[in-house]
């Protein structure tokens, strides 16, 4: 799990709206994270099979990303992930109003492929 503070900069549209891109990059250092535990290397992302922009994210709001290895093969991993607003921003309120969520916002899920070569695992030979 990963928890990030959306800033100013990730901010790429109109009214403070973080691009759904930015997502994806999350789900991308968790997969990272879930190959290092499971083979003792970073792996490769091969694909994205899924990804579904479920709500919007704005700068200010801190989203939770998880993933999970779903499949184990040979040398691919097949992984889900899905991201959470966890704590929003108040603009109308001021510049700096905010709120834990009391039940968080899934903004985004997906799922993809992974692969470890073989000769760079570490783990489970």
């Amino acid at each position: 799990m990963l928890r990030v503070r959306m800033s100013a900069k990730d901010a790429h549209y109109g009214g403070n709206l973080v691009d759904g891109a930015h997502m994806v990059h999350l789900f991308g250092d968790v997969a990272t994270e879930l190959l290092i535990k499971q083979d003792g290397d970073e792996g490769l992302f091969c694909a994205y099979d899924m990804v579904e922009f479920k709500a919007p994210v704005y700068a200010g709001d801190y989203i939770e990303a998880y993933g999970e290895i779903t499949h184990v093969g040979n040398t691919s991993r097949k992984m889900k992930f899905e991201a959470y607003k966890v704590i929003r921003t108040l603009p109308e309120i001021s510049a700096s109003a905010a709120e834990v969520l009391e039940e968080r916002i899934l903004v985004c899920r997906a799922t993809g492929t992974c692969v470890t070569p073989k000769e760079c695992q570490r783990y489970n030979k």
